[in-house]
């Protein structure tokens, strides 16, 4: 038994070894998910911003032109690989834009996975929208609501706890997401397994490491998403609800 927990001991105390920088492997992966998780939770907040715009836009049926350009939008940035639009991120828009080359990687990654996001959001927040009654947006108009005022205080806040399960789904997409971000060199978990895998030849132990971070950041985001989820339930349009009547 001795024997086991030695060998255990020898395969992962690489972890704990100076780099040669005065950081050990283990801090520098502490800090690696640190990115992580700022690339992912920023990008979701840019994707959720842009994505309720640009899906609330897409069911204003009395103005085309606005309803065109946020389905231009959806149809854009969803249907280009995010791999492809980091790099045009970084290399094109970085280049043509004045002033772009002096925004840093990380906003620039964020930009691009939030923006590529939020696509896919909008047309859930469509869908959202186009399920609930049209008797409520009627009776706002009635009661004298502006259409703006129809959306901010009576079908925005239904339609947002309609589609949290979907949203769950993109929060912990977006965490998987941000692996790409290696790609432009951005210190994330991918950066660092791949860089420790050809310093220590430990890979096996490396990317299975990256990988339970993974499952624990979104294994965090499903149970926070169901938190609030049960919180702001809307009584009688839950399965189990109508279920029990």
């Amino acid at each position: 038994m001795m024997a086991y927990w030695q060998d255990i001991w020898d395969r992962w105390q690489f972890l704990w070894d100076d780099r040669g920088d005065g950081i050990t492997y283990f801090q520098w992966m502490m800090s690696a998910w640190g990115y992580t998780v700022a690339v992912a939770f920023t990008s979701l907040v840019i994707a959720l911003v842009f994505g309720f715009i640009i899906g609330t836009l897409r069911t204003v049926a009395q103005h085309r032109i606005i309803s065109t350009l946020a389905t231009a939008w959806v149809e854009l940035f969803r249907n280009i690989p995010i791999l492809v639009q980091l790099f045009i991120w970084f290399f094109v828009i970085s280049e043509v834009v004045p002033g772009m080359k002096s925004v840093p990687g990380f906003v620039l990654a964020c930009c691009a996975l939030g923006f590529f996001t939020s696509a896919r959001i909008a047309e859930q927040v469509r869908a959202g929208i186009l399920a609930l009654p049209g008797g409520q947006r009627n009776a706002a108009y009635a009661m004298g609501f502006t259409q703006a005022q129809a959306y901010r205080y009576v079908i925005l806040p239904q339609t947002f706890r309609i589609i949290i399960p979907p949203l769950t789904s993109e929060a912990m997409n977006i965490v998987k997401n941000s692996s790409v971000a290696f790609a432009v060199s951005i210190p994330e978990l991918i950066s660092f397994a791949m860089q420790t895998q050809e310093e220590t030849s430990r890979g096996v132990e490396v990317y299975l490491a990256a990988t339970v971070l993974y499952v624990i950041t979104a294994l965090t985001v499903n149970r926070v998403m169901s938190y609030i989820e049960k919180r702001t339930r809307i009584p009688g349009l839950h399965p189990q609800a109508k279920g029990a009547h």
